[in-house]
């Protein structure tokens, strides 16, 4: 095989934005044709965006992912072959499939084996699974050279009967090629190199993965394309969370391996949640946030990453003082906002309790205070930031983490209220871990140690504070989330049965207010959102 120069585009496409998709696409077509490369490679369903979801059942959305295709066709440069995803169409079946197109033509499609039917994927709801795969042999500079197409999952055939690879290089394939929308997940990016690693060891072929970059909704996607040459060298590296057009020389001749970036899991989170909201601001055509800072961990946090996402110039943070508010909380919260260069606004509200209070007091007379008036300063402060998110054309971003949402404590139309859940699937400790990461890297605090260091607490009533003990607590609810552990397997590891009873419980409980919570970034096995569904009505 000769010498194959490849280009690898992480681009960041926008679901039904087809001319804008197109406009994109033809960028990094003249960047290809500058090198020049011989083969450029696009992620899963570059024409259309990813995922589509029930967009799809809309016959002129199919249509124009068609006719985008066949007008991208036109633009290719003769000396350049190209593979790109789109939406396939044959006598009412859909297919998640690849293109390859030389000299202006699609000259072979491939069509997606295994169709991912868990946590945030649904494609057996939209596509039907390829008959077969059979790679494509095409003219490369005077000789024949076999390429073996394959879509995201199809690399994960190891528990599958069908073996995407194997049969791909048993039929002849000198070259794998991988167009995918893996989304990021902790330690994901090593697992799926892994196998990447792993089919080149096994089949002896160079292979190519192209992955995604951008967020749509509550997904990430985190970039990081790989190409390895038949011995296992990283010929080619996309960068992480950056969209981007990546070369490299795939050889014979064996060649220097570049070496994969390290960093830290919360400077992949951090980056992740940053790409998340900058995206979903960009994407919906919003450009301001409105954030309830308190002085607390995990609203400290949430300004952290918005400030890095959209510029601190745009995040206006409010502190919404009560009577049980301590000064400390103000201080911070101010502090804060300072060092991050945001906006900040005082909005008291304890004339705005009494005033609920005075109104509802014919009502609640001789019944004790409690959860109902701690519920009512939550929810003045939600409205709050909602009128001045109405007024200013802004969005609010919800600062509730996992640990807690997973619990219940949290309150529906008060700390709840958001356009998106930044940390909403970070548990608590993480989220501790994420403004420890944050203090280090900027070599100050950045955010006040005193934040990280004092109890959490709603400051709700008088000397409050949270009634969990989060070492314990957060692990246990991560272990019921993203494992799916029952109470028998979590009594085995040594978990008190009363906490467990407790957890339990409160996750089935409070099933209603995470069907109303704003969709949360992405960044375990298993968030809450379009990755989790449980009946709100259940008693398993």
């Amino acid at each position: 095989m000769k010498d194959i120069k490849i280009g690898m585009a992480q681009i960041n496409s926008i679901i039904g934005d087809f001319e804008g998709n197109f406009q994109i696409i033809k960028d990094y077509l003249n960047k290809a044709q500058k090198q020049p490369v011989d083969l450029l490679i696009f992620p899963e369903l570059t024409v259309s965006g990813y995922p589509p979801q029930d967009l799809i059942y809309r016959e002129e959305f199919i249509a124009r992912n068609r006719d985008y295709l066949n007008k991208i066709t036109t633009i290719i440069p003769n000396n350049m072959m190209v593979v790109i995803g789109f939406i396939d169409e044959i006598q009412d079946n859909l297919y998640n499939a690849a293109a390859l197109i030389q000299h202006q033509k699609i000259v072979a499609v491939q069509h997606k084996t295994l169709l991912p039917n868990y946590d945030v994927f649904d494609e057996k709801r939209y596509f039907t699974s390829a008959d077969s795969q059979d790679p494509v042999t095409v003219d490369f500079k005077g000789e024949k050279l076999t390429l073996g197409l394959q879509i995201c999952e199809d690399l994960w055939d190891q528990e599958s009967e069908t073996k995407i690879t194997k049969n791909l290089v048993d039929k002849g394939a000198e070259l794998i090629i991988n167009i995918s929308a893996s989304p990021f997940e902790k330690n994901k990016r090593d697992s799926r190199n892994q196998l990447v690693f792993d089919k080149v060891q096994k089949y002896q072929v160079p292979f190519v993965l192209v992955n995604y970059c951008g967020a749509q909704d509550e997904i990430i996607f985190a970039g990081n394309s790989i190409a390895c040459d038949k011995k296992g060298n990283i010929v080619a590296l996309g960068k992480e969370f950056r969209e981007g057009f990546f070369t490299g020389t795939i050889r014979e001749k064996s060649t220097k391996s570049l070496s994969i970036p390290q960093r830290s899991v919360e400077a992949a989170i951090f980056n992740a949640l940053v790409l998340g909201v900058r995206d979903y601001f960009r994407k919906t055509g919003h450009t301001k946030a409105i954030l309830g800072l308190s002085g607390g961990i995990d609203s400290a946090v949430v300004a952290a990453i918005a400030a890095a996402a959209i510029g601190p110039e745009n995040l206006t943070c409010i502190a919404m003082p009560s009577q049980y508010t301590a000064e400390m909380s103000n201080t911070d919260a101010e502090q804060l906002a300072k060092n991050l260069g945001a906006n900040f606004r005082v909005i008291p509200i304890e004339k705005i309790y009494h005033a609920f209070e005075k109104e509802l007091e014919p009502l609640f007379i001789k019944m004790d205070e409690g959860i109902t008036e701690e519920n009512i300063q939550s929810r003045a402060r939600g409205n709050i930031q909602m009128a001045v998110a109405n007024k200013f054309g802004a969005l609010v971003l919800n600062t509730g983490n996992k640990t807690e949402l997973a619990l219940g404590y949290c309150t529906m139309y008060g700390d709840m209220t958001g356009a998106i859940g930044v940390i909403g699937d970070l548990n608590k400790l993480e989220v501790y871990s994420i403004a420890r990461y944050l203090n280090k890297k900027q070599n100050y605090e950045l955010i006040p140690e005193r934040i990280i260091t004092r109890p959490p607490t709603a400051e709700l009533k008088s000397e409050q504070v949270d009634p969990f003990d989060y070492n314990v607590v957060a692990p246990l609810v991560d272990k019921i989330i993203n494992n799916g552990s029952d109470k028998t397997s979590l009594m085995k590891t040594g978990y008190p049965e009363e906490v467990i009873d407790d957890c339990l419980r409160r996750i089935r409980f409070s099933e209603y207010k995470r069907n109303q919570a704003a969709p949360a970034l992405k960044v375990s096995r298993k968030a809450f959102g379009i990755g989790r569904r449980y009946p709100i009505v259940n008693k398993y």
